[in-house]
C-alpha cells in the first residue's frame, strides 16, 4: 500500500518536470530520470538514460521549443507496488515551431510515466508521450 507522502513526492517530481520544462532547462527538466530511464517523445524520437534525454530535451528547448509552454491539465497516479507508480499527465503543450519556423497551433499530449521508488526517492524509469487526437476532423465521421 503507498501512502500519500508518496503520492505528493510523485505530484512534485511532475510539477518541477513542468516547469524545467517552461524554464528551457534541460537539466532541471530531466533530473528525475534514472540513469537508464526509456523515453518516447511525442514525435517518436527514443532516448535511453537521462543523460541522452537531457542533451536531447536542450537540442528541442532551443530550437522548434523555445518559446514553448507546458500546462498541466490533468495527474491520476495510480500504484502497481508500494515502490512502482503509473501517472497519467495530460498537458496542453504552445508555443512550437514548425521546421520552416511557423507558430503551431496548441495541442493536448498524454504521457505515462512510470515511477520506481529508489531508498526514499522516487525516479522517473520510462516516460511516453502522446498527442491527443492528432488526426481529428471536426463534424460527424462517415
Amino acid at each position: 500500500m503507498h501512502n500519500r507522502k508518496d503520492e505528493q513526492a510523485i505530484g512534485a517530481l511532475i510539477v518541477e518536470m513542468t516547469e524545467g520544462f517552461n524554464r528551457h532547462n534541460s537539466k532541471a527538466a530531466t533530473r528525475m530520470y534514472s540513469s537508464d530511464a526509456d523515453l518516447v517523445t511525442v514525435r517518436g524520437e527514443a532516448f535511453k538514460g537521462r543523460a541522452e534525454f537531457e542533451k536531447g530535451l536542450a537540442a528541442v528547448l532551443a530550437t522548434r521549443a523555445k518559446d514553448a509552454r507546458l500546462k498541466t491539465l490533468d495527474v491520476r497516479v495510480r500504484f502497481i507496488r508500494p515502490d512502482v507508480a503509473l501517472a497519467h499527465v495530460t498537458n496542453e503543450l504552445s508555443g512550437l515551431v514548425s521546421p520552416e519556423g511557423h507558430q503551431l497551433p496548441a495541442h493536448k499530449e498524454l504521457s505515462i510515466r512510470v515511477f520506481v521508488k529508489d531508498g526514499d526517492d522516487w525516479r522517473v524509469t520510462a516516460f511516453h508521450n502522446t498527442m491527443i487526437s492528432p488526426f481529428a476532423t471536426p463534424g460527424p465521421h462517415t
